[in-house]
């Protein structure tokens, strides 16, 4: 058994978009990986270019009928007589499709979580083993609800299982800062920068308390590795979606 990643959890997880048999944001995804992987210190191989990795799609997934998915690549360290920062990796990879990554999915319900938290160091922006996603995970499934709001050990918004949140209130949307345990997202910032270039909103990176949930007029979550899911509901309050909706739309429309 030369999976560490299950043996361990020794591994990092970074996803890859397909759209209308494209890969997009491929030099963003790839330099997220390869900054995963330091940050796990990983030996990297050499053969690890983005030419390898958008060849090594192309024909795995393009190729083989998929237009449109999410690729999810999984980096672990193998098991050998070795100092673990020397030993070598191998890679696994699984594509969720017919998935189109750049539109709203469904509506969620969800509630902040206060039994855990998370941590706000140098590994909690990137996809590793957490259990604390497991356990939330859970608790989401067993209170009928589809997420949960993670705090950090300052008792501050840092984000849900799957993903960021977004909150619009007027014309500012607020992001928590990645210092405060928020994930690295690829999809994320390309999504932020596109509002910033147009100048659709403007983006505040912020410190954000618990009651700033219920304060916003409409909330999102981007997930890497799921979509981009509306928040309709927060324990008794609702919310809309038309705005941020908007807004999606037209990003996602830049993309053709």
């Amino acid at each position: 058994m030369n999976n560490r990643a299950f043996l361990y959890g020794d591994s990092v997880r970074v996803s890859f978009f397909v759209h209308r048999s494209k890969i997009v944001l491929a030099e963003e995804c790839y330099f997220f990986l390869m900054a995963s992987m330091r940050k796990m210190r990983m030996a990297i191989p050499l053969s690890y270019t983005l030419e390898f990795f958008q060849n090594l799609f192309a024909e795995k997934v393009i190729e083989a009928g998929i237009s449109d998915g999410v690729i999810n690549f999984h980096v672990y360290r193998n098991s050998q007589e070795s100092l673990l920062s020397k030993r070598e990796i191998s890679f696994y990879f699984e594509v969720d499709s017919p998935r189109n990554i750049l539109e709203m999915q469904r509506a969620f319900e969800i509630d902040l979580i206060k039994e855990i938290s998370v941590n706000t160091n140098v590994l909690s922006g990137i996809h590793v083993h957490s259990p604390e996603n497991i356990y939330a995970e859970v608790y989401a499934a067993d209170n009928e609800l589809d997420d949960v709001i993670f705090l950090n050990p300052n008792k501050r918004i840092a984000r849900t299982t799957i993903g960021n949140l977004l909150f619009l209130t007027g014309n500012t949307i607020k992001i928590p800062k990645q210092s405060e345990g928020a994930f690295v997202s690829p999809l994320m910032e390309s999504f932020v920068t596109f509002l910033h270039q147009n100048k659709l909103a403007v983006i505040e990176e912020a410190e954000l308390i618990a009651f700033e949930s219920q304060k916003a007029e409409e909330i999102i979550i981007i997930s890497d590795e799921k979509g981009i899911f509306p928040v309709m509901k927060i324990r008794n309050k609702t919310f809309e979606k038309t705005r941020l909706s908007e807004m999606v739309s037209a990003w996602s429309a830049s993309f053709a």
